[in-house]
C-alpha cells in the first residue's frame, strides 16, 4: 500500500530537473548532485529528477518531459566560446596560473554546458521556473546574452579608473566556513526573504563563496539583487518573470543559500536561506497547475462509421492543402479531387465564424489554384527580406531577447490554437453531420 501511494504521489507532484556534476571516484567517472538541493526540493513538495551528465543527453531532453521547473547548481567553468571570443587579454602565463590555482573548475565540461544551456533557453521560451545557483546563475546570464569574468580577481584588479576593493570569492582552506559581505538591493525578492536579518542602513548579509568567475555584463532582461564590495553581481532576477503564486520564477544567485549553515547544528545562517527554495517550489507547483489547465482539451467526439469516414475525408483534404502550402507544392488532378471536400465544407458550413474560417484558410485549407498560392508566397518572400534586413542591424542581445519572446509567443499560440481547433472540430461535426 505504501508503494502504491508513493507511485501515485510521483504522478501528482511537479517535477524539477537538476543536472548532475561529474567527478572521479575509484578511477571512474561518477555523477552526483548535492543532497541539500534534493532535500529542500522534496521538503517543499516537488520531485527532483536528476539529468545525468553523459554524452548525448543534450539531444534527449524531450524524454524528461513534463518539466515544471529547473534547478542548475555547481559545476566547472562554462566554455568561454559561449559568451566571448577572447579571454579578456590574458597572457598565456596568466591563463596557466589561473588553471593551476583553480584546477577543479577550469576543466571545461562541454556536455554539461550543452545540456544546461538548452534547459535554460527552454525555461526562457516557456517561462518554466528556473533557479540558478552559482554556476547555474552564470548559465542563465550567458543564455540571455550576458558575459562572465574569466577570473574575477585578475580582471577587476586590472581596471584603472575604479577603486578596487578586493573580495575573497574562493577560500580552499576554509571551504564551507568562508563568508563575505554582500549588499542587498531594496525592493527585490532577496530583500523580501532576508528583510528580518538586514540592518536598514547597511543592508548587508554575509554569504558563502566558491567561485573564481562571475557576471561581467548582466543580460538586459535582468535586475541585480545583491552586490559584493568589489562590485560583482551576486544575485539577479527577471522582474517580468517573477511571481511565484502565478508560476513565474527566473532567478540566479551566485552564492549557495542551501549551504549557509552552522557546521555543528546544521541550522541556516538566516531564515531567508530556505525561502529561495520555498518560493521556487511554490512557483513550480503553480506552473504545473497552469500547464495542466492549459493543455486539457475536450474529449474526442465519437461518430458512427459513416460519419467518421466523412470526417476523415475532410481532415485529409485539409492536411493535403496544408502540406502544399508549407512546401510550396503545386496542384495535380489527383490532389485537386482530394482538395474538393475541404473546399465544399468551407463554402457550405455557415456554422463557422469569420475568425474560424480565416484560421482554416491560413492553414491552407482553401488553396485551390496556383496563382493565389504564388502571390502569397511572393508576398511572404518580400516580408522575409525586409525582416532579415532589419535583424541584420540588431545587436546580439536584442536578437536573443527577440528569439526568446517569439518562441514564448509561439508556445502560447500552439496551446491556445490546439484548444480552439479541437473545439472547432467538435462544433463543426455536430452541425454538418447531424
Amino acid at each position: 500500500q505504501t508503494a502504491t501511494m508513493a507511485a501515485d504521489l510521483s504522478l501528482i507532484l511537479p517535477r524539477v530537473l537538476i543536472v548532475s556534476r561529474r567527478t572521479v571516484r575509484k578511477n571512474k567517472f561518477v555523477d552526483f548532485v548535492g543532497e541539500y538541493h534534493l532535500d529542500l526540493i522534496v521538503s517543499y513538495g516537488a520531485v527532483p529528477v536528476i539529468v545525468p551528465r553523459v554524452n548525448g543527453v543534450h539531444m534527449l531532453l524531450e524524454s524528461f518531459e513534463p518539466i515544471h521547473g529547473v534547478l542548475l547548481c555547481e559545476g566547472e567553468d562554462i566554455d568561454p566560446s559561449h559568451y566571448e571570443s577572447e579571454l579578456a587579454g590574458f597572457s598565456p602565463e596568466e591563463l596557466e596560473e589561473i588553471r593551476q590555482l583553480h584546477a577543479s573548475d577550469t576543466a571545461i565540461d562541454r556536455e554539461k554546458d550543452s545540456i544546461e544551456l538548452r534547459l535554460a533557453k527552454l525555461c526562457l521560451e516557456r517561462n518554466i521556473p528556473y533557479l540558478g545557483i552559482c554556476r547555474g546563475s552564470q548559465v542563465l546570464n550567458v543564455a540571455c546574452g550576458g558575459t562572465l569574468y574569466h577570473d574575477i580577481e585578475k580582471e577587476l584588479s586590472k581596471q584603472p579608473c575604479k577603486e578596487y576593493i578586493r573580495v575573497e570569492h574562493m577560500n580552499y582552506e576554509n571551504y564551507d566556513g568562508h563568508r563575505h559581505k554582500v549588499k542587498v538591493v531594496e525592493g527585490t525578492p532577496l530583500h523580501k526573504w532576508f528583510k528580518e536579518s538586514l540592518d536598514k542602513e547597511k543592508m548587508e548579509i554575509s554569504v558563502n563563496s566558491y567561485h573564481h568567475q562571475g557576471v561581467k555584463r548582466l543580460a538586459q532582461r535582468f535586475i541585480p539583487m545583491a552586490f559584493s564590495p568589489d562590485g560583482l553581481v551576486e544575485g539577479f532576477y527577471d522582474p517580468d518573470a517573477y511571481n511565484p503564486e502565478q508560476g513565474k520564477f527566473i532567478m540566479g544567485l551566485q552564492f549557495h543559500p542551501e549551504r549557509m549553515r552552522d557546521a555543528e547544528t546544521d541550522e541556516f545562517d538566516y531564515p531567508g536561506c530556505a525561502l529561495a527554495y520555498q518560493e521556487f517550489v511554490k512557483a513550480v507547483i503553480a506552473y504545473e497547475k497552469k500547464l495542466n489547465n492549459s493543455t486539457s482539451i475536450p474529449q474526442t467526439v465519437k461518430l458512427n462509421q459513416e460519419l467518421e469516414k466523412k470526417r476523415m475525408t475532410i481532415v485529409r483534404s485539409f492536411s493535403i492543402a496544408k502540406n502544399m502550402y508549407s512546401t510550396k507544392g503545386g496542384l495535380s488532378s489527383y490532389q485537386d479531387a482530394e482538395l474538393q471536400p475541404g473546399a465544399e465544407f468551407l463554402e457550405s458550413n455557415t456554422a463557422l465564424s469569420t475568425q474560424q474560417e480565416k484560421r482554416l484558410k491560413q492553414m491552407g485549407a482553401t488553396v485551390r489554384n496556383k496563382t493565389a498560392c504564388k502571390d502569397r508566397l511572393k508576398m511572404n518572400e518580400e516580408r522575409e527580406k525586409m525582416a532579415r534586413a532589419v535583424m541584420g542591424k540588431m545587436s546580439i542581445e536584442q536578437l536573443s531577447d527577440l528569439v526568446s519572446f517569439y518562441k514564448m509567443m509561439g508556445q502560447i499560440c500552439d496551446e491556445v490554437l490546439e484548444r480552439k481547433i479541437n473545439h472547432l472540430v467538435y462544433e463543426s461535426s455536430q452541425v454538418i453531420f447531424e
